[in-house]
């Protein structure tokens, strides 16, 4: 017959068990599915980082798909020096010179024909950043946009924008003229820019492979002074964007087409 101290050994052995059990059923077990949050991974493979929808000062903006019959009207502003040569919301380098312009929910690449309300004066301008976001605005234009319309001194004026198609024949006339800066001209592909020179001459060597010319330019940005590494010299954008795509292939994520070489 089995001592007391035996039974007590064999009832907390048992105990022990039923405890481990216990405890191994609740960490096997899966969260409930209901709770999990259901995300179509096909929305944010497919869908343009510009097109999704971004929060600014608590508001949330939901980009339109398309620029198709857009018009609106009220009041523009501009924006130069400080932004000068800063990415833009489309990843393009803001040139304050450019006739581009910001909209809070215009596709990238959208043509507009602004004109002021004021005197008539118009410009047809580029959409490659994100803005304004003061309540009363409705487009931010570029220092030089701003001059073409006679507002630079006044900082806002009413204006009409209308979306331009891009097989319009004037859009098409004033491109090849005015704009031809936006598709001929001086570009390269800026890698990467640092405050460090010697950083900015390792990347340089890396670089060499590519079977361009790379260079080191010196610029000076809010004060202080920044080398930008940059890759090849193309008398066309596209020449420029299929580099930019090579070395963004090879791991160089920051890579950008910009507009002039300024060695």
């Amino acid at each position: 017959m089995p001592t007391f101290s035996q039974t007590w050994y064999k009832l907390r052995f048992i105990l022990v068990i039923l405890m481990m059990t216990s405890f191994w059923a609740c960490q096997s077990k899966k969260p409930d599915p209901v709770s999990r949050p259901v995300i179509d991974p096909s929305e944010r493979v497919h869908q343009q980082p510009t097109q999704r929808t971004y929060e600014v000062f608590g508001v949330h903006y939901t980009p339109i798909d398309s620029a198709e019959a857009f018009q609106e009207t009220g009041i523009a502003s501009w924006y130069g020096r400080p932004f000068h040569g800063r990415k833009t919301a489309s990843g393009e380098i803001y040139n304050m010179h450019a006739s581009t312009a910001a909209h809070r929910t215009l596709p990238m690449g959208t043509f507009l024909k602004v004109r002021n309300l004021e005197n008539d004066k118009e410009i047809i301008v580029r959409i490659n950043d994100r803005g304004p976001f003061a309540k009363d605005r409705i487009i931010d234009l570029s220092y030089h946009s701003a001059k073409k319309i006679d507002m630079i001194q006044k900082g806002t004026v009413p204006v009409e924008i209308t979306a331009i198609s891009a097989d319009n024949k004037d859009l098409q006339a004033h491109v090849s003229a005015a704009h031809a800066d936006y598709f001929t001209g001086d570009f390269t592909v800026q890698v990467g820019s640092y405050a460090d020179k010697t950083r900015a001459e390792a990347l340089r060597e890396q670089l060499q492979d590519f079977g361009k010319e790379v260079f080191v330019t010196q610029a000076s940005v809010n004060g202080q002074t920044v080398y930008r590494v940059r890759v090849g010299k193309f008398s066309t954008l596209d020449d420029a964007r299929q580099l930019q795509a090579v070395l963004t292939q090879n791991g160089y994520g920051n890579a950008i087409a910009v507009s002039g070489v300024d060695k």
